[in-house]
């Protein structure tokens, strides 16, 4: 494990239409070892965690669940692959699957929010 996700935040730039997930959603992540977890609010999310375990290549083996802003409990699978952009900030390119509902699948990328105070480079 070379990374850490410990303290992080991301923001979605692109999902799959089927998600619920948009640019208005934000993640916190945080990391003991090689478990991962976060939570998520934002845009049709009215709450959400997540839990992961980190795999070879940093990637991440998830399961998320969330209510939604029509107040429905959703239920799914994810894997993270890891990208270093040049400024050092992750993207994260997932492949995700609800495993409630019609069982959809599709992907979608969130990218970590700056730090404050750190300007874009």
């Amino acid at each position: 494990m070379t990374l850490t996700y410990e303290g992080r935040r991301f923001a979605a730039v692109r999902n799959t239409s089927g998600g619920d997930v948009s640019h208005d959603t934000t993640f916190e992540y945080h990391q003991r070892g090689h478990i991962v977890w976060a939570t998520y609010s934002g845009g049709a999310i009215e709450f959400g965690t997540l839990i992961a375990t980190v795999l070879p290549g940093d990637e991440l083996d998830m399961r998320y669940q969330h209510v939604n802003r029509a107040g429905q409990m959703m239920t799914g699978t994810c894997r993270s692959v890891p990208e270093t952009l040049p400024d050092g900030r992750l993207r994260l390119h997932e492949t995700w699957q609800w495993t409630c509902g019609d069982g959809a699948r599709g992907r979608s990328i969130v990218e970590e929010i700056p730090a404050p105070g750190i300007a874009d480079g």
